[in-house]
């Protein structure tokens, strides 16, 4: 869980700092990227099964748009604050820009547990929140994709609400749709995808095959379930895997010496990747603290679930094995636990990079949304190879020639493209 003390975006505005230093960039561009450009804050009143009304807080923020029209999750999550969306949506701006896709960076969403809310109620909160949100969104303007806990079934009823407001159809304003009304296929494997194909080009840069890797994950929805599943195609083998249980919402590690299996867990998981605890003691899984996903004598550690989960006071815990930690949830690794792991040799593939699958697939549903025209799933995710692939071999190659971590190279990609956009549109 995200700690009381932890502000993401004051991590966001740490990171991008020291780029601005290796850049040297001019004070008025280095103070204009430091703040996102527009923030809209609502209240949403949604009336309850029990004819009560409850008042929720819904944001969307947005950081930059120079290279094109904004994009970021939705999450519907209790910890949604001010701090943690402008993290989001400026991270977001660093990805777009990382993979080289023609979006800006935004995010949004609602203070909420939807666990606590009726299915009825849940579509209640997501038209709520798509009423006071329309204005400022759009297909030419700033897309929503779905973050923590927005399923496609939510990214349609808000699309149904968008579009009775815009009297027309218009399949390109959110992302994350359900397959056959607006969806691509590949969206919902994209994020993990992404991460594991960085591991992969990762594995050859070390030299271990991944027939000899081990891998932890921490995370079960819907970015921890698919990684899981590539890493078993490529044949890395996943030991351990955490996430909510599903019955106390507290954090659980289950693990397997001889591999995790994915639909034998999916078997005992929820809707949002809570695992049944019991369920998976019966299938022979051992059933550890949340924190042990850590703990594991892998080679490659997959945090893909909230910020701030390998900290100062957690990263004496990662053993002397692992080789590569891969970020496919935003900000895991705070700063000081990543200078621990680089004083060890562990290569960080960061969040820009490692958690830019979903942003790139993302692209590729606007793009076929708004031609009306849907690739099947293998072109899909070749696409993403071949888009995932190229971005790491930049960074990587950045990384080694200036002797920059994987997180400074990335950011210097990113913030030259966002800077120059900014410049060469006058705005700077």
């Amino acid at each position: 869980m995200t700690g009381s003390s932890f502000n993401p975006f004051a991590m966001a505005q740490s990171q991008y700092d020291r780029v601005v230093e290796l850049l040297e960039l001019d004070a008025a561009t280095a103070r204009f990227l430091r703040e996102p450009m527009r923030e809209i804050v609502f209240s949403i009143p949604v009336r309850m099964d029990d004819g009560g009304v409850r008042v929720f807080k819904g944001f969307r923020i947005q950081h930059n748009d120079a290279r094109g029209p904004g994009k970021g999750g939705l999450r519907f999550h209790p910890a949604s604050t001010l701090d943690v969306v402008r993290a989001l949506a400026m991270w977001m701006t660093w990805k777009t820009a990382v993979v080289d896709i023609p979006l800006g960076g935004s995010g949004g969403g609602v203070a909420v547990d939807p666990h606590d809310l009726s299915s009825a109620e849940l579509e209640r909160l997501c038209r709520g929140f798509m009423r006071f949100a329309a204005r400022d969104l759009g297909a030419d303007v700033d897309v929503p994709e779905p973050d923590l806990a927005a399923t496609p079934q939510q990214m349609l009823w808000m699309l149904d609400e968008y579009e009775v407001i815009a009297r027309r159809h218009v399949p390109g304003a959110l992302t994350g749709k359900p397959v056959g009304l607006g969806g691509s296929l590949g969206r919902r494997e994209a994020t993990g995808f992404g991460a594991v194909i960085c591991v992969r080009e990762a594995l050859k840069e070390i030299g271990l095959k991944p027939a000899n890797a081990l891998a932890s994950v921490q995370g079960f929805g819907n970015v921890g379930q698919h990684a899981v599943r590539l890493f078993a195609e490529l044949g890395v083998k996943v030991i351990a895997v955490a996430a909510l249980d599903r019955r106390e919402r507290l954090p659980v590690t289950v693990r397997k010496e001889d591999g995790v299996d994915v639909d034998e867990l999916l078997a005992v998981t929820d809707g949002f990747g809570g695992i049944d605890r019991e369920e998976a003691a019966r299938a022979g899984y051992e059933v550890l603290p949340g924190g042990a996903w850590l703990e594991q004598d892998v080679d490659v550690l997959v945090p893909a679930a909230l910020e701030n989960q390998i900290t100062a006071e957690s990263v004496g815990s990662v053993r002397p094995r692992v080789r590569i930690v891969a970020e496919g949830a935003n900000g895991p690794t705070r700063p000081e636990a990543e200078l621990a792991l680089a004083g060890r040799g562990v290569l960080v593939i960061p969040d820009l990079l490692a958690g830019a699958g979903g942003v790139t697939c993302s692209y590729f549903e606007q793009v076929q949304s708004n031609m009306n025209y849907f690739w099947e799933r293998d072109e899909v995710l070749g696409k993403l190879d071949v888009r995932m692939t190229n971005a790491y071999v930049a960074v990587s190659d950045l990384a080694r020639s200036r002797k920059l971590s994987m997180r400074d190279a990335a950011y210097v990609i990113a913030v030259t493209r966002v800077a120059g956009a900014c410049k060469a549109r006058g705005w700077l």
